[in-house]
């Protein structure tokens, strides 16, 4: 039962600190810490006090004692002053035998001890005793007197009594100060220490209740020696909202641009298959047309969809990384956009497939991503015009590379440069013509992912050109 009360004191201990504030925890903290110091100091400088005191009274009995030896140095046991009552009168004094026989008729003035008599014996060392004579408190000293004999000297101890009571008083009146002034400048220190913490709670919690990363933690100006712990906490908090208020605005801008683009198609889809639905009101020929169209949009919304999800991750997926040999793979994909786009002309100058241009990356995701610029450039391309494909080698062994996609269609306005790998951007000339504006945004976040460089420039003599360009490998 002892060890489980221990446990429960111990648990609710532990909760009621849990349930305190920081701010509250810490000022008792520093509280208790400077109350303990002012404790100890007041404790040590009572002790010296004490010990000072009565090192002057022992040192005032020694000379007592040196004195009434060298006045009475052959008295036989008994009194020799007795005037000690009083609290300025001389030392009281006696003489004490080893063997209480040769003790006077008298009775002794100040108590005798058994331990007076191994004094006088010699086979003791003089010693101190606190008495009480005449109903005041005394100080004695035992010293050796020789001969079989002891000189017992007291005086008056009130006025070191007293002494000892004031110092007590006023130091404890001190540790009290302390104490009060601990607990003040505690929370003193609590309230001006924890105020980007209290700043970053409110912060905080208006975020949670606003669901808005909008809002900021207000810091102090920089320098001075003001950028310490909390002040960075708080600065790396304002940075952590900035990004989650990117990231919001992204999937939001995200979330309308996509319910945009799938509109249009979603209501051609409804519209053929509503069509399709009556189809006994239709003639063959109108219903191979719906069917075909109704194929088309699905497979539009399908590619949509799949864009949307990839993109929606905003990183690609984590896989095998290959030695990928980049001409071939050029040539390969040169070689679908072909098939897809049979009235463009495809031309590739660069090295021959059987030179060794290797880059790190995923086979899949770089073909998807040089087709992707390839059906951009021949989107563009007027008829009668050529997609130009090239592949340069930057440095010795086939360590950098850079592959190049240029049309000779309307080209890129310089105020659009900025904006074309943005999700679902498009250009004035491009609102026209088939697609959903994913495309370059899906490249260049491939690029990133195999720490390649995608840039887009208006082409000398008219066009857009692409440059991909990878990184020689250290």
């Amino acid at each position: 039962m002892s060890g489980r009360g221990r446990g429960d004191e111990l648990g609710h201990g532990a909760r009621w600190r849990r349930r305190r504030p920081l701010r509250t925890r810490l000022a008792l903290a520093a509280t208790a810490a400077v109350a303990c110091v002012a404790l100890g100091v007041c404790a040590a400088a009572f002790l010296v006090v004490r010990g000072a005191l009565y090192r002057q009274l022992d040192l005032s009995l020694t000379q007592s004692a040196r004195l009434a030896a060298q006045r009475n140095p052959d008295s036989g046991p008994g009194t020799l002053s007795g005037e000690c009552r009083f609290l300025a009168a001389p030392a009281c004094a006696e003489v004490v035998p080893a063997d209480p026989g040769r003790d006077p008729g008298t009775p002794y003035l100040l108590p005798v001890a058994p331990a007076a008599r191994d004094v006088a014996a010699g086979t003791r060392a003089p010693y101190y005793t606190a008495i009480v004579h005449a109903g005041h408190p005394a100080r004695m000293l035992t010293t050796d007197y020789g001969k079989g004999r002891a000189l017992q000297v007291a005086l008056r101890a009130d006025t070191v009594e007293d002494g000892i009571e004031q110092a007590a008083w006023w130091l404890a009146l001190t540790a009290a100060a302390g104490m009060l002034l601990a607990a003040l400048l505690g929370y003193w220190v609590s309230r001006t220490g924890l105020a980007p913490v209290t700043r970053l709670t409110a912060t905080a919690e208006r975020i949670a209740a606003t669901r808005d990363p909008r809002h900021r933690i207000e810091l102090p100006p920089p320098g001075r020696g003001r950028e310490d712990e909390v002040t960075r906490l708080a600065g790396s908090f304002n940075t952590m909202l900035g990004e989650l208020e990117q990231s919001l605005t992204a999937q939001r801008r995200l979330v309308a641009d996509a319910s945009h683009e799938l509109r249009t198609p979603l209501t051609a889809l409804r519209t053929n298959a509503e069509l399709l639905a009556r189809g006994d009101r239709l003639t063959a020929e109108q219903r191979e047309r719906a069917s075909l169209a109704l194929g088309r949009q699905l497979r539009e919304v399908t590619g949509l969809v799949n864009d949307l999800i990839e993109l929606a991750r905003d990183e690609e997926p984590q896989l095998l990384v290959e030695q990928v040999r980049l001409a071939p793979l050029v040539e390969y994909c040169v070689g679908a956009a072909r098939a897809h786009w049979p009235g463009v002309a495809f031309r590739v100058r660069g090295p021959s497939p059987e030179e060794a241009v290797v880059v790190a990356g995923v086979p899949a995701r770089l073909s998807r991503l040089l087709g992707n610029l390839l059906d951009n450039a021949a989107k563009f391309s007027p008829a009668g015009a050529e997609v130009e494909v090239g592949l340069v080698v930057r440095g010795e062994g086939g360590g950098g590379a850079e592959v190049t996609v240029r049309d000779h269609g309307p080209g890129i306005a310089e105020g659009d440069l900025p904006y074309v790998f943005d999700r679902f951007y498009r250009a004035g000339a491009a609102r026209a013509l088939p697609g959903s504006g994913l495309g370059l945004a899906m490249a260049r976040q491939i690029a990133r992912a195999h720490e390649a460089e995608l840039t887009a420039e208006a082409a000398v003599g008219g066009g857009a050109l692409f440059r991909l360009t990878f990184a020689a490998r250290g």
